[in-house]
């Protein structure tokens, strides 16, 4: 009977009109699912809302963060470029001069060496002329002792006389040379 009652109800209402049983039931279950949600779920995505922007603009400050420091060390390479730049010039500069310091000293070592090169010839040169010279007055005079004993037809073994003999011949073969040299020196000029 309950059965035929509810039915009989079911058919006396019309199908627009809506069932307020069912539609307390799903207003009281909508109720406390927009409790569960406001109490429970929206906190949490709150939550992860919040870490996500403390996230984010900690990351944007630590990327402004990281762009100064980088600016700053670029500008800190800039000037130790300039600085490594200035220091490798100033260094060049020092070996250019300490290098044309060392060659003038070399030019002048090398002009020392070859005027004391130069002085020691000029003394061996003159010390063998004069070694030539004496060698030759002996030989000369032995010479010109023996010619003018051919000569005079009689030995002069006398070792003053022809010493005497001897100093006479070159100083005339002395005065002779020197004149043909000055005859020469004026006919050059």
């Amino acid at each position: 009977m309950l059965n035929a009652a509810i039915m009989a109800a079911d058919e006396a209402s019309s199908p627009l009109a809506p069932n307020w049983w069912e539609f307390l039931v799903t207003l009281v279950g909508f109720a406390v699912l927009m409790f569960i949600v406001i109490k429970f779920v929206m906190p949490a995505f709150e939550k992860t809302f919040a870490e996500r922007t403390a996230a984010i603009e900690g990351g944007i400050a630590k990327a402004e963060a990281a762009q100064a420091e980088a600016n700053a060390a670029l500008t800190e390479y800039k000037q130790q470029l300039v600085d490594a730049r200035t220091e490798a010039n100033r260094i060049r500069e020092e070996a250019r001069a300490e290098g044309a310091q060392i060659l003038a000293e070399l030019k002048e070592k090398a002009a020392a060496e070859s005027a004391r090169i130069s002085e020691q010839a000029h003394v061996q040169i003159e010390a063998e002329r004069q070694a030539a010279v004496v060698s030759l007055r002996a030989e000369v005079g032995t010479l010109a002792t023996d010619l003018a004993s051919r000569i005079v037809g009689e030995s002069l073994a006398d070792d003053a006389r022809s010493s005497r003999v001897v100093d006479r011949f070159l100083a005339d073969l002395e005065t002779s040379s020197h004149g043909a040299a000055s005859d020469r020196a004026g006919a050059a000029k």
